[in-house]
């Protein structure tokens, strides 16, 4: 049986991609297209590795599209003559040329998955075609070293991170699928996608060509090795992070495991990154931190981040060390009903024992190298609520922080998705709680007094601060001195925060 890391050469034939395309299209191999062909509740199933639904829904249907959804979204062997009527221009040969399937008889074996991915970014919305290995459904065991992963989670929740501004040099560090090269190549003049597995760049190349994206290079190398001395406006990495015990009978997955100790390869880009970007440049990945038994995840983190750099983390979640060796033992395909599952949780921790480990934090790191002259941004906070549009919000709040550098602005307006909650105890006339809320964003919760909810609520634009201020003073009958002392820094922090902007 031909090996896994074998199944795809390094450049693809152009022809073949070209034709592969144009089969694809003239099948509408998308998502909406298979999603109505076996129903939503299926498709939903599918997505939490369930695919029986789906396979009910489209039993014995021979036509284009199940024998394509079959073949290539599932990876379930086909009939050769049913994947060639499928694929005309391409053919069977031309698949297994492409690495894509093998033919074993008369039936075409896929080697690899190839699914649509729709995205929603500032320009539209739009779709593309990933190709990946095979997962755990289509193998029937635990993911091979190796393996390289299509659109998950992670990579979902790095795209809506990455702060929607136009470049001129992009770097994808750790590119994997190429699936976060693609989404930056819409809106940067030249991508460079790095990866250290041959494998994952034949993947990313073929995706790129497959779905006619021209502006990016692809190179090999660990880290920022294959970019010594270059610079990038932005630099985007869902690196392999995923903290791994050194020891046999654990396996090392090339997608998510660097082969260092603990959160070594996060402090390393963090510290390795800055040096990568030009003035003003962004850097942006996601990661894990320990928490040891005197130092907190978020302290630690901080400690790596040079001085004067902006940096804003912030932490989505933090588990415990055996609720994190679970998710990730799970995440390899091995299950408790499995012994191996028993001796890889003690190889888990006993590392973070040996280590002092007592917490493992996760979530969003935003670099920046500011500009000369005035106070960086350091936030580190932590965010369990939903998120929404975090992209923009983390774009707002850098403007933001550049804006308060000059001081409050003359004018400011409630951002439209803010709404005002006030609590009464019964009988009551006067609130006993007041709390600010903002619809989009980061989906903060503020409280505030009378006299905060009356500034957001008359910051119209018409006003200026100062008699916005001066009006609220003659309210409350207090020197507006005293009434600023307590405004100014909480308005600072609305600014900062998205519920305030600065007017025309």
């Amino acid at each position: 049986m031909t090996a896994v890391s074998d199944a795809l050469p390094p450049v693809p034939d152009p022809a073949h991609v070209a034709a592969l395309a144009a089969d694809l299209d003239a099948a509408d191999y998308r998502s909406e297209p298979l999603r109505r062909l076996w129903g939503e509740e299926a498709d939903d199933a599918l997505g939490r590795g369930v695919r029986e639904p789906l396979l009910r829904a489209i039993a014995g249907d021979d036509g284009v599209l199940a024998t394509l959804g079959r073949l290539l979204m599932l990876g379930m062997p086909q009939r050769a003559d049913a994947v060639a009527e499928a694929l005309p221009r391409l053919g069977v040969d031309g698949l297994v040329a492409l690495g894509l399937a093998r033919v074993d008889g008369a039936d075409a074996v896929p080697t690899a998955l190839l699914r649509p991915q729709s995205f929603v970014d500032a320009d539209g919305i739009g779709e593309w075609w990933i190709a990946s290995d095979l997962d755990e459904l289509a193998l029937g065991t635990e993911l091979p070293a190796d393996h390289v992963l299509g659109v998950g989670g992670a990579s979902r929740t790095l795209a809506e991170l990455i702060v929607p501004v136009p470049v001129s040099r992009a770097l994808d560090l750790g590119t994997g699928c190429g699936i976060q090269a693609l989404l930056v190549s819409r809106h940067a003049g030249e991508v460079v996608a790095t990866d250290v597995s041959t494998r994952a760049l034949a993947f990313a190349a073929l995706n790129a060509r497959l779905n006619g994206v021209s502006n990016i290079t692809f190179r090999q190398g660990s880290m920022f090795e294959p970019v010594v001395g270059e610079a990038f406006d932005l630099i985007v990495s869902n690196p392999p992070f995923v903290i791994t015990p050194r020891v046999d009978g654990v396996t090392a997955y090339e997608y998510r495991d660097g082969g260092l100790i603990g959160d070594a390869l996060v402090e390393q880009f963090v510290r390795e990154a800055p040096a990568h970007l030009t003035p003003g440049g962004i850097a942006q990945l996601l990661g894990n931190w320990e928490s040891l038994d005197s130092v907190g995840g978020l302290e630690r983190l901080e400690s790596w981040i040079e001085a004067g750099l902006d940096a804003w983390v912030i932490q989505r979640e933090e588990l415990t060390p055996l609720a994190y060796a679970e998710l990730w033992i799970r995440d390899g395909g091995t299950t408790p009903r499995e012994a191996a599952f028993g001796r890889m949780l003690e190889a888990w921790l006993d590392d973070f024992s040996a280590r002092g480990v007592t917490a493992i934090g996760f979530g969003y790191v935003l670099l920046r190298r500011a500009a000369d002259g005035r106070d960086p941004l350091r936030r580190f906070e932590t965010l369990s609520q939903p998120l929404s549009a975090p992209g923009r919000a983390l774009r707002d709040g850098l403007a933001a922080h550049d804006v308060l550098g000059a001081g409050i602005p003359q004018t400011l307006v409630t951002a439209s998705d803010v709404t005002e909650a006030r609590h009464y105890m019964p009988g009551n006339d006067d609130p006993s709680v007041i709390e600010l809320r903002q619809g989009g964003g980061f989906g903060r919760i503020v409280a505030a007094d009378s006299a905060l909810a009356g500034f957001v609520g008359a910051c119209d634009g018409e006003l200026t601060v100062a008699q916005i201020a001066a009006a609220l003073a003659d309210l409350f009958e207090v020197p507006l001195a005293e009434l600023w002392n307590e405004l100014e820094p909480r308005i600072r922090e609305l600014v900062r925060d998205g519920f305030l902007v600065a007017g025309e």
